[in-house]
């Protein structure tokens, strides 16, 4: 793959067609010109909140952290045996033997910075040459734009180093730079393989997730509700086992743009067939199923809409609005996809939903798995940008699907240290045979072992059970999640 950022030359720099040479070319919203990334390279993101430049407001000092990486880099190969790596004045990145005419690089480094006064996150970050087919490089483009400099790698330089020696290296040094004496290392790529068996769908399911169904009078009259309103529930298009208590209880959760994803989650019962233009009375017919139910409190979802330029974001915001306007008093959960990590995000967080809600669904080592176009930390910097806002901000996910139990630990650990207020914890229930396979039942004692792990952490509240799902008690999820008021 080539990419190239903002102020990239593609017209003197790329030197091919990227579909001849097997390459795909993207744009990407950092600095730098055009680089390659394909297999043998190292590339690493720090995810970090960057101090101000100047006292508590302002700008952070991008030239810093830009030296930091490089840093983090140089220490790198010094230790794994070069000790010529060093900086090159004028050009960013890391280069071997820098100060003659012989000068190679061996590390590109290309960064963005979040601009604002109360928000300075990293993004991208560097790409390493271990063993990568500096070819590509060579003969198809100008790295970097820069065409007087030799590129290299750790294998042309002698480095007899594999992918994993290195990333030990630059994990080590990387939690000594950023982290603390707490800092833990969790794997995803070598980890050992997710249990693609299972169980079969055919084995009996324990007493404890069999749910009782019974569609009383109240729940006719949420039915007759939606339908008359035509809206669609996530409580009927993803099978959801608590359909009866909640809609009993006059609740719903109104799944908004639509009942197709673009998405194909292995989990998940959604329709992923190609998604209609989204509806621009949605908003109100929302807004009216909330007041005609009396909600007190209303719960949004949505369905991944990748085909969108803002993935959904600014219609999610206008049912909102039209809830609050219609429904005065009615407090509002929006149960939202990743935008995928853009700024799109920022249209929902400006109408400050009551609770902000993001599902991170799996621990880290299952997520290529569970969720192929979804990711682990691009989730949890969704949920830190919500607390960083002051949102009270809610994640769930699944257990039954392989994870360990250190795994959910360190998940726990992880939604507590970007703030989440809230979390939900259920068992993953197969919908078909197409779907991921149950690998075990936990038992509830095991589900409230997390309740009171995650709470010990610090997590406001956590609703752990068999069959607890996002919106499960969301309103008293919420309740108890907020500070009591001492007079």
């Amino acid at each position: 793959m080539f990419t190239y950022g903002q102020q990239a030359n593609l017209e003197q720099n790329l030197k091919c067609n990227p579909d001849e040479v097997g390459a795909d070319l993207v744009s990407v919203h950092r600095g730098g010109d055009i680089t390659y990334h394909g297999p043998g390279q190292l590339v690493g993101y720090p995810l970090l909140n960057l101090l101000a430049k100047h006292g508590d407001s302002g700008p952070a000092d991008t030239a810093a952290y830009i030296h930091d990486v490089e840093q983090l880099v140089i220490d790198t190969l010094n230790e794994l045996g070069l000790s010529n790596a060093s900086r090159k004045t004028g050009f960013p990145g890391v280069w071997l033997d820098a100060e003659i005419a012989q000068a190679r690089k061996i590390c590109a480094i290309g960064v963005r910075v979040a601009r604002g006064a109360s928000e300075r996150r990293t993004m991208h970050g560097f790409a390493l040459n271990v063993s990568t087919d500096l070819s590509f490089m060579r003969e198809h483009i100008v790295p970097c734009g820069i065409a007087d400099y030799a590129v290299t790698s750790l294998a042309e330089e002698g480095i007899a180093a594999t992918m994993f020696d290195v990333v030990n290296v630059v994990s080590k040094l990387a939690a000594k730079k950023w982290g603390n004496e707490n800092s833990t290392r969790y794997d995803v790529a070598w980890a050992h393989q997710p249990e693609r068996d299972g169980l079969s769908i055919s084995v009996r399911k324990p007493d404890w997730i069999r749910p009782h169904v019974n569609h009383t009078s109240e729940v006719l009259l949420t039915k007759k509700t939606l339908r008359d309103l035509n809206l669609v529930t996530v409580c009927e298009e993803a099978g959801c086992p608590n359909l009866s208590e909640c809609w009993k209880d006059g609740t719903a959760t109104f799944m908004v743009l639509g009942d197709r994803c673009t998405r194909a989650c292995g989990f998940c019962l959604i329709d992923t067939r190609k998604p209609l233009e989204p509806d621009a009375n949605e908003p109100a017919r929302v807004a009216e199923a909330v007041k005609r139910m009396g909600l007190e409190f209303a719960v949004l979802t949505m369905v991944a809409r990748d085909d969108l330029a803002d993935g959904g974001m600014q219609h999610v915001a206008s049912t909102i609005r039209a809830i609050r306007n219609e429904n005065p008093d009615a407090q509002v959960e929006a149960l939202i996809s990743d935008a995928k990590g853009t700024d799109a995000l920022d249209a929902v967080l400006n109408e400050r939903p009551d609770v902000l809600n993001h599902n991170i669904e799996t621990v880290a080592r299952l997520q290529r798995m569970v969720r192929p176009s979804a990711g682990y930390a691009r989730s949890l910097s969704v949920l830190a940008r919500s607390r960083a806002v002051g949102l009270t901000t809610k994640s769930g996910f699944m257990l039954g699907l392989g994870e360990t139990r250190d795994e959910v630990e360190a998940t726990l650990i992880d939604l507590a240290s970007v703030g989440v207020n809230i979390v939900t914890i259920g068992q993953y229930l197969r919908p078909s045979a197409q779907h991921l396979p149950v690998v075990r039942y936990p038992e509830p004692s095991e589900f409230k072992h997390y309740k009171t792990f995650g709470e010990r952490l610090g997590i406001n509240h956590v609703e752990s059970s068999p069959l607890t799902r996002s919106s499960y008690h969301a309103k008293d999820a919420h309740r108890n999640s907020s500070p009591l008021l001492h007079v």
